[in-house]
């Protein structure tokens, strides 16, 4: 296959011409992706597991929504370890790395590009649980334990890779998140190309909570919660 292309209105999630939506089950992606995940979907029905999408493609304003509902205090922010953080106590920097810790920067969450899933096990939730991707889930005897030792076998068969298994200074590591490497890959590259500056100027035009801190934080923003990811090989 050969790589996609990828435009700046795709790379930061003002338009959504590159994803489709599908219904059963419900999430957007490219068509690429979907075709993959819908076959490893279909292999972890086969061992059991009923893997469905909990957050998939998702465009620059909801994205904005959910940064300026968490810059606020609004929402609750969580440490590395999902336990709710003293948002009263925290400066204005450490609350834009507190959101951070968790949920990407509008304009440049890897949710823009229609190549990332995060996932769940319907069947192994108990009745009336309610997921909340924090990491007492994936622990040994969490409710998703099982999930994810399947996956560290299988998801690379399909394409698929972990881009936070690991802590890089930036996104907390999030297992449940899934990429798709043939087309993540294609979209980091162009973004690489773009840089800073294609990031700076969308927000400099988003009613965005903190825009100028980030702004000037920007640099290392890009640094460290864009480029700093786990490669495929990496599982």
């Amino acid at each position: 296959m050969n790589a996609p292309h990828f435009d700046e209105w795709e790379l930061t999630g003002r338009t959504r011409r590159h994803v489709q939506q599908h219904a059963q089950p419900r999430f957007a992606a490219r068509p690429e992706v979907a075709a993959a995940f819908l076959a490893l979907r279909e292999a972890a029905l086969a061992d059991g597991i009923d893997l469905l999408p909990i957050a998939s493609y998702r465009p620059f304003d909801n994205q904005l929504r959910i940064w300026n509902n968490k810059f606020s205090g609004e929402k609750t922010l969580y440490d590395q370890a999902g336990q709710p953080r003293d948002y009263a106590s925290l400066t204005p920097p450490e609350r834009v790395r507190a959101v951070l810790g968790w949920s990407g920067l509008p304009g440049a969450t890897r949710r823009h590009w229609g190549t990332d899933i995060d996932v769940f096990d319907r069947a192994a939730m108990p009745p009336g649980y309610h997921t909340r991707l924090l990491p007492q889930e994936v622990a040994p005897g969490g409710v998703y334990e099982r999930l994810h030792a399947w996956l560290d076998v299988h998801i690379a068969r399909f394409g698929f890779f972990r881009p936070y298994r690991a802590y890089r200074g930036g996104m907390y590591p999030e297992p449940w998140h899934l990429s798709y490497a043939p087309s993540a890959q294609a979209a980091l590259d162009a973004y690489r190309a773009q840089g800073v500056d294609l990031l700076a100027r969308v927000l400099r035009e988003a009613d965005m909570l903190g825009r100028e801190l980030v702004l000037e934080m920007l640099p290392d923003l890009f640094r460290d919660h864009v480029l700093s990811v786990d490669t495929p090989d990496a599982g």
